[in-house]
């Protein structure tokens, strides 16, 4: 008797096949799966990918994007009213609180091999992120809690803070190992 065939509906084909690729990298990293395991794991024709992505560094792409989406949201979500130098320290702390809680997401953003010129959705959805960031420390400048001049620079120090402790946790590198823990560290580091 012939395996059954499988159908390609599949409700909503590109989530499940983001969800999937997520799922794979916790288990093999951003550069260890094929398409056709995302279509395995998906419960799809190995074919059926094809229908959104072109290739591997395409999905690859559209999971960091909404990895993007997601940690923009997240930023914003911690700043509620309040000082602008409190809405700065609350986005980074939420910057490595979405790291811990989407390590695959983090990885795939910032360790995959997509460019932003050839994946335009994706680097449009960091460039919204990086804005994100920017405006707290603009906001903290003309609030006179952080010092006049570039703020380009002073994001990108920010960022290589809560970019770097966020790392440091994922890889186990930190003697912290619960998540408030290192929220903690994160928290004292922002000062």
């Amino acid at each position: 008797m012939p395996p059954a065939a499988r159908p390609y509906h599949h409700g909503n084909l590109k989530q499940a096949l983001l969800d999937a690729a997520v799922a794979l990298t916790a288990e093999t990293g951003p550069r260890g799966f094929t398409l056709r395991e995302v279509a395995r794991r998906a419960g799809v024709s190995h074919n059926a990918p094809y229908r959104h992505f072109r290739d591997r560094e395409e999905l690859l792409a559209a999971v960091a994007a909404e990895g993007f989406d997601r940690l923009t949201q997240a930023m914003a979500k911690a700043a509620p009213k309040s000082s602008a130098i409190q809405r700065l320290r609350r986005s980074g702390i939420a910057y490595v609180d979405f790291a811990l809680r989407w390590p695959q997401h983090f990885a795939v953003m910032f360790d995959a091999p997509w460019g932003k010129a050839d994946y335009p959705e994706c680097a449009a959805a960091a460039e919204r992120c990086f804005e994100t960031l920017l405006g707290f420390v603009r906001a903290s400048q003309t609030a006179g809690q952080m010092p006049a001049g570039d703020s380009l620079r002073l994001a990108y120090k920010a960022w290589s803070l809560v970019h770097g402790i966020a790392k440091l946790a994922n890889s186990g590198q930190f003697p912290w190992r619960s998540r408030a823990e290192v929220l903690r560290f994160c928290a004292s580091a922002l000062g």
